[in-house]
C-alpha cells in the first residue's frame, strides 16, 4: 500500500510553499523507505521555484534534496542497507545505469538523463513524478541510498548530499592536495564547505570576495588567505597564483579577470548555479595553458567517498536548524544572504503540518 505523509511544496512558480499531502510509492524489491530525519535546503530548491528554471515539472512540487533519514522498511532483495541505518539521499534517486557514464560511476552525468530526487518522471512508478525531502517520508533505490557515518552530526551532515559533494567532486578531479594553492569564490553554502574541503585535502586556500565583511568567518572556517576583489587590485594583485579557482557562487562573474589568477596550467571550475550568460574570451585560456570547467555534484561510489573522507576529516557545514513552516522565511533570508551558511529542515517537524 502507498503511504500519505506531510510535506511542504508549490502549486506555482513564485508562489509562497505550503503544507501538503503526498503519496510515497510502496517499497519494492530493491528500495529502501527512510524517515526523513533532516533535509538541507539549497539555492537550486529556489531556483525551481522561483521560476529560472521554467514552469513547475510537476504542480505541486515538493523541493529538498539533501536528505539524511533512517531507514525503516527494506526491499526483499535489498543488500546494502538494513532498518535502523542513517542514510542519507542527494540530488538523484536513479539513471539508466547502462550508458559509459554511468558504468563508469558518474551517473550524475547519465547520457540518458538522471532522475531528480524531486521534479522528475519516476522509473519506479509510470505516470507519477518524484517529490523531494521537504516531507516525513521517502521511498528510493537502495543504489541510490549513501551510508552516513555514525560520527557525523546528521542535522548538519545533510547539505554534505548536495553541497558537499558538488565542491568535494571538483576538487579532487583538478588536484586538490599538499602544496596545491585553491581559491573559493564566494563564501556561501557551497564555498564555506569549499573552504573546508580543501583545507582537508591539504591545500592553500584563498578566499576570494567581492568585500571585507567575511574576512573573520574565512579565518574561522580555516582559510590561509582573504582577498577583496570589489575594486579590482587582487587580480594583478594575485595573478598567475592559483592551480584551482573554485567558483561557487550564483550570479555571472567577469570570467577574464579570474582566469588571470590561474598559474601555469591552472583550472578554474564553476559549481553555482546560474541562469544567466558568461563571455568568454580564449586568449586568457591559451595564455598559461589554463583550462576554464564545470562540474555537477558526484556520482554515488564518490557521494560515499566525500561522507566518509568528511567523517575521517570532521568536515560539516555550518547550519541553521529550522522548522518546515519556516521555509518560506529561510527562502527570503536566503536571497538576502542572511544565512551562515546552510538551512536545514528539522524532519520531525513535517509531522506539525496540515494541509
Amino acid at each position: 500500500m502507498s503511504t500519505t505523509v506531510n510535506a511542504f511544496g508549490a502549486h506555482d512558480v513564485r508562489q509562497p510553499l505550503v503544507p501538503l499531502t503526498i503519496e510515497r510509492r510502496d517499497v519494492g524489491p530493491h528500495d529502501v523507505k527512510l524517515d526523513i530525519l533532516y533535509c538541507g535546503i539549497c539555492h537550486s530548491d529556489m531556483n525551481f521555484v522561483g521560476g529560472e528554471f521554467g514552469p513547475l515539472p510537476v504542480s505541486p512540487l515538493v523541493p529538498g534534496h539533501e536528505i539524511v533519514g533512517r531507514v525503516t522498511e527494506t526491499g526483499s532483495e535489498v543488500t546494502r542497507h538494513q532498518v535502523g541505518d542513517l542514510v542519507g539521499i542527494g540530488c538523484m534517486v536513479n539513471s539508466c545505469r547502462e550508458c559509459v557514464n554511468c558504468r563508469a560511476g558518474q551517473e550524475q552525468y547519465c547520457l540518458n538523463g538522471h532522475t531528480l530526487v524531486f521534479g522528475s518522471p519516476d522509473p519506479a512508478e509510470p505516470g507519477a513524478h518524484t517529490q523531494g525531502g521537504y516531507s516525513e517520508a521517502i521511498v528510493a533505490p537502495e543504489d541510490f541510498v549513501v551510508r552516513v557515518p555514525d560520527t557525523l552530526d546528521p542535522a548538519a551532515a545533510a547539505p554534505l548530499l548536495c553541497a558537499g559533494i558538488t565542491v568535494y567532486a571538483p576538487l579532487k578531479r583538478y588536484g586538490a592536495a599538499p602544496g596545491t594553492k585553491v581559491a573559493v569564490v564566494g563564501l556561501g553554502g557551497l564555498g564555506h564547505l569549499g573552504v573546508k574541503m580543501a583545507k582537508a585535502m591539504g591545500a592553500e586556500v584563498t578566499v576570494l570576495s567581492q568585500s571585507d565583511r567575511k574576512r573573520d568567518a574565512a579565518a574561522a572556517l580555516g582559510a590561509d588567505h582573504y582577498a577583496v576583489t570589489g575594486d579590482g587590485s587582487a587580480f594583478t594583485d594575485l595573478a598567475n597564483t592559483f592551480d584551482i579557482i573554485l567558483n561557487t557562487v550564483s550570479a555571472p562573474v567577469a570570467l577574464k579577470d579570474y582566469l588571470g589568477m590561474l598559474r601555469l596550467h591552472g583550472t578554474m571550475v564553476s559549481v553555482g548555479v546560474t541562469t544567466q550568460p558568461m563571455p568568454l574570451d580564449v586568449f586568457p585560456l591559451l595564455q598559461n595553458g589554463r583550462a576554464y570547467a564545470g562540474s555537477l555534484f558526484g556520482g554515488i561510489a564518490e557521494t560515499q567517498e566525500m561522507l566518509d573522507f568528511a567523517a575521517e576529516h570532521g568536515v560539516t557545514a555550518e547550519i541553521e536548524l529550522i522548522g518546515a513552516h519556516d521555509i518560506n522565511t529561510a527562502y527570503e533570508r536566503i536571497l538576502a544572504s542572511d544565512v551562515r551558511y546552510r538551512f536545514v529542515v528539522d524532519g520531525a517537524t513535517f509531522a506539525e503540518l496540515k494541509a
